[in-house]
């Protein structure tokens, strides 16, 4: 056949939809959905016979290919993954994974009216951070706490009560940039405070603060470099050296310490994070942090510190616009509670579980999963386990590397780039990390009940079928 005759051969749209098979689809999928589908196929037809590429026209390919197209078109942009990286804290894949206590508390939060802002005791209208409030004083010590969308908005409003037209102190040592462009400096112009930097880039001491402190001084910032070191030649001030100069010349000290951490991770021969609680105890006036990073909760921006500060920020304008909803406000509680038996939280908690796991349990399911998948597709890839190396990520603990083990997949059959594309392509797709000619899957993120899941995935790729 020719071009005319192929591209006159191509079915009309009208006709492919009220076929059988098209019908039976547009039963779970929405018809303009097909419909699209349906059109896209055909022009890619026709554009495959215009270039020589095709030189027959396949009646069932072309529906079975509408139906693929369809379906792929008609899945959730926002849908689940595997995170086979060895990254706990992924940001682009959501970060903290929720405990089940969370998950089943906005499932409730969902499906019911609730207790947002009723006070049912008193009959009257309550305060939304009323739920939350109570166990951050239990948990840190603090006097009083309240919760944002997220830390960029904890620090935002903070400097906005605190500081709007008064200086802000802070160490040109910690003016960070951090992931989604968030800069420190453009945070403090937003506020309306005036940014004051004192010491150089690697070494600050008390006395450049103390210099510094004016009238107009609002309050001294103290930023926690979470997701990089200076390493060398260096001197910075420490949140208990820093607030009793803050204190003695009445201004308060607000510290970001990136990850919301309340464990000891040197009990587990990790080297840990700051601490919420030594914030506190070391005389720090307010403490912002992260509830989707090392908490291991929802994403949220949480404010803890002394009530007066606190209560000044609950009357700003401002925090209207970055308060929390009802299920945010039912998955943080949740994660919270676990935090009043810490040995709980680090057991129950995904994120904690994992950067605790030992060497022993990551070395058995690695094994485990090597097993499935030679028993699935053995015969079409070379199969090992490796030492290796994860990371916390989310910008915590970045100059720590959690030993590990992982499996290695080098296909016989296509290029290791083929198949991660094809992973990263899966109905649930896979995200691994490849390394020189072999792609790795870190036991460390990979949930027990995903090892079904990826052997199967790979015995379609590998075997081709």
């Amino acid at each position: 056949m020719d071009k005319k005759q192929l591209l006159s051969a191509i079915p009309k749209v009208d006709e492919i939809l009220n076929t059988k098979d098209i019908l039976d689809i547009t039963v779970s999928v929405p018809r303009h959905i097909v419909a699209d589908a349906t059109r896209e196929v055909l022009e890619n037809a026709r554009e495959d016979i215009i270039n020589d590429k095709c030189d027959t026209i396949d009646i069932k390919n072309i529906i079975c290919d509408i139906k693929d197209m369809a379906i792929q078109k008609n899945r959730n942009h926002l849908r689940r993954v595997i995170n086979a990286s060895g990254i706990i804290i992924h940001t682009n894949l959501g970060r903290s994974l929720l405990c089940s206590e969370a998950i089943d508390a906005v499932s409730s939060a969902a499906r019911h009216y609730c207790n947002l802002e009723f006070d049912i005791e008193k009959k009257q209208r309550g305060s939304r951070y009323s739920h939350i409030e109570w166990i951050i004083r239990e948990i840190t010590g603090a006097e009083s706490a309240m919760a944002v969308n997220n830390n960029a908005a904890a620090v935002l409003l903070a400097l906005s009560t605190l500081c709007k037209n008064r200086e802000a102190i802070v160490s040109r040592g910690e003016l960070v940039e951090i992931g989604g462009s968030f800069r420190i400096p453009d945070v403090m112009e937003l506020s309306g405070a005036k940014l004051i930097e004192v010491g150089t880039t690697n070494r600050t001491h008390l006395y450049d603060y103390e210099n510094a402190i004016s009238e107009n001084t609002g309050a001294l910032l103290k930023i926690h470099t979470s997701n990089y070191r200076i390493v060398g030649f260096t001197e910075s001030v420490s949140g208990r050296d820093i607030a009793p100069l803050a204190h003695k010349n009445d201004v308060p000290v607000i510290m970001d310490i990136g990850s919301g951490n309340f464990v000891d991770f040197t009990k587990y021969g990790i080297s840990g994070e700051p601490t919420v609680q030594d914030a506190i105890k070391s005389g720090i006036d307010i403490v912002t942090f992260s509830g989707d990073k090392m908490l291991g909760g929802p994403q949220a921006g949480l404010i803890v510190g002394k009530k007066k500060y606190i209560d000044l920020m609950k009357k700003n304008p401002l925090t209207r616009a970055v308060r929390l909803d009802k299920m945010t406000i039912a998955a943080l509680e949740a994660t919270l509670r676990k935090y009043l038996d810490i040995e709980d939280a680090v057991k129950t908690i995904p994120t904690l579980r994992m950067i605790t796991l030992s060497a022993d349990e990551l070395e058995k399911k690695a094994v485990k999963l090597l097993n499935m998948i030679k028993n699935s597709a053995g015969d079409y890839a070379d199969l090992s386990i490796m030492r290796e190396y994860s990371e916390v990520g989310g910008g915590s603990m970045p100059l720590e590397n959690l030993p590990t083990f992982a499996v290695s997949i080098k296909p016989l059959n296509i290029t290791i780039n083929e198949l991660e594309k094809r992973l990263r392509n899966a109905s649930i797709p896979i995200i691994a990390r490849t390394y020189k000619d072999s792609l790795l899957m870190d036991a460390r993120t990979i949930g027990d009940d995903e090892f079904n899941i990826i052997a199967d995935t790979l015995y379609h790729i590998l075997r081709g079928v």
